[in-house]
């Protein structure tokens, strides 16, 4: 760990290490003309539950492969990644904490295409619902490299901007998550069901998928050379951290 901030050590791999460098030094720019968050700069707060499909294709990772007794609480964000104004098209981001063993564990998800090569390519969208999510990067698992993704069943997100809200919205929005090999087909292991929070205070919602790991996965070490470096530059070394209820 790297003292002081319960980021694993960086990878000495070069090609990753340059990427997060160029990217740490993009995210500082951005954090000076945006602050706090230099991406994402304003999203909806939503909360809900993970149910498990029971018998679904094993993943081997414990949290994805686990079926628990009943649903498991959930606290969420939605977000446009540059912050366009609706209706212009912009990446889609949805990230989700669920508490596991005590601790936050994050799913980080962006809107990509789902087939190969399209799911490792960011894809902008005018509606939320329509947009396939994935986590780009994936999670070391016992059995090799997993992508983890979510498509919409049914509904919408109130909004994706607290600002665009005029009154209480109780709609759900349905996704069904999945797992897959880097070039593998897709297998549903969950439903999430997701509203709109009554507290719209982020502060505590500061995501990142490698400090806060699904039980079972492990970063490999050049996802956290691409990624960590940007995250230290941005992100408090000990953030508030919101807990699902």
């Amino acid at each position: 760990m790297t003292p002081g901030t319960g980021i694993p050590r960086l990878s000495s791999t070069p090609v990753a290490r340059a990427f997060g460098a160029v990217l740490s030094a993009a995210f500082a720019v951005g954090r000076r003309l945006r602050h706090p968050r230099p991406i994402h700069p304003r999203g909806a707060v939503l909360s809900g539950h993970v149910r498990w499909i029971p018998d679904a294709e094993p993943s081997g990772i414990a949290w994805i492969d686990r079926t628990p007794d009943g649903p498991v609480p959930v606290v969420a964000r939605v977000s446009r990644s540059i912050g366009l104004p609706a209706p212009l098209p912009d990446i889609v981001g949805l990230a989700l904490r669920v508490e596991a063993d005590g601790e936050p564990a994050d799913i980080e998800l962006a809107s990509t295409g789902w087939t190969v090569p399209a799911r490792f390519a960011l894809r902008a969208h005018r509606r939320v619902e329509r947009a396939r999510f994935g986590t780009l990067f994936p999670y070391r698992g016992t059995r090799g490299p997993v992508l983890v993704g979510a498509r919409t069943r049914r509904g919408r997100p109130a909004a994706t901007d607290p600002r665009e809200l005029r009154a209480a919205d109780e709609r759900t929005w349905s996704l069904t998550l999945g797992h897959a090999t880097a070039l593998g087909a897709w297998h549903p292991f969950a439903v999430v069901d997701l509203r709109l929070d009554d507290d719209q205070d982020d502060t505590g919602l500061r995501f990142d998928a490698v400090r806060h790991p699904l039980p079972g996965s492990h970063p490999y070490a050049w996802v956290r050379a691409a990624r960590q470096p940007s995250y230290a530059r941005v992100q408090p070394a000990h953030p508030e951290v919101r807990m699902p209820r």
